[in-house]
């Protein structure tokens, strides 16, 4: 009898130990995070605005803002800016270095150019109705950057989603659905249905995928609505959680659309520039805690197909 007692004890101890065991691995996976993602990244929401150069003076020359994107493993952007000299700057640099062989700073970089819709904060709350912007676009698009045609409008703002039906943002949309054109929208989710409702083969790259916090259901449901659209995730409420990684909803629903997802910088002022390090090791953080080939196709796969022929 005392034989089988101690048996019995060792055996308990047996599978004691092994659930400490299995505690340990859960713990330590826990506090251990994945490594970081380490592959390249596809900036797809970045503004070179006015007051970031400033005639050339200002605080963030290109050579400071291709650092950044250089030493963030940042290797195409996708630049829409206020004016567009910005973008436009940017994309005479880079080809330029390119033509001379010059590799680095800009030598890595791929431009893929948007026509902003603002000259000056004026137009930010007027385009819509705008023949004046209509006619601006036109004229951009006809004269293309030195890094080759514009591929897409925006970045756009409508602050009452109704002026998603003005007459300049639909002939926009459909302007931009007959050249192929991507759209860059920052708008709630009312206006998705009203911009594509204008144009629905477009293809429109919601900013922030509803910056005003739409919740995951009704992204999702507009995601199975409307096979041209993507979900741009900088600013995004509601996305990441406690240690900076995605909160179980939006881990959920990044897995069921991975080819519809990308992420930007969305550096629309000097301040975004000044962090652009920590926004950028943000990503690679989350993206770290995916399925490599998950991580790989938002962080640069699904830009890279869109704009650069799935070229690295």
């Amino acid at each position: 009898m005392a034989s089988s007692a101690l048996g019995t004890c060792f055996r308990a101890l047996g599978l004691a130990g092994r659930a400490l065991t299995a505690i340990g691995l859960t713990a330590a996976g826990a506090a251990g995070h994945a490594a970081d993602y380490s592959g390249p990244l596809f900036d797809a929401h970045l503004h070179y605005n006015e007051e970031a150069w400033n005639g050339k003076t200002g605080p963030h020359p290109i050579s400071d803002v291709l650092a950044r994107m250089q030493r963030n493993g940042v290797q195409a952007i996708m630049a829409n800016s206020r004016p567009n000299d910005g973008t436009k700057a940017l994309a005479a640099v880079i080809a330029e270095r390119r033509t001379m062989g010059v590799t680095g700073a800009a030598g890595d970089i791929t431009v893929v150019p948007f026509i902003r819709l603002y000259r000056n904060r004026i137009d930010y709350d007027n385009w819509f109705r705008d023949e004046t912007i209509y006619a601006m676009v036109q004229d951009e698009f006809a004269r293309g950057t030195a890094a080759g045609p514009y591929r897409g409008i925006g970045e756009f703002h409508l602050y009452d989603s109704a002026n998603a039906n003005g007459p300049v943002a639909k002939k926009l949309m459909q302007f931009a659905e007959r050249n192929q054109l991507a759209v860059l929208a920052h708008v709630d989710d009312a206006a998705i249905d009203l911009l594509m409702a204008h144009a629905p083969k477009a293809r429109l790259i919601w900013a922030h995928t509803g910056i005003g916090g739409a919740s995951v259901a009704r992204v999702d449901a507009l995601l199975a609505k409307y096979p041209w659209l993507m979900g741009e995730l900088s600013y995004r409420p509601g996305l990441t959680c406690d240690g900076g990684l995605l909160c179980p909803e939006w881990r959920a629903l990044l897995l069921k659309y991975p080819t519809r997802f990308l992420i930007g910088s969305d550096t629309w002022i000097n301040q975004r520039w000044q962090s652009y390090d920590e926004l950028m090791q943000g990503y690679r953080r989350w993206l770290g805690a995916l399925a490599p080939e998950v991580a790989r196709q938002i962080g640069w796969d699904n830009g890279a197909s869109l704009f650069l022929g799935g070229r690295r």
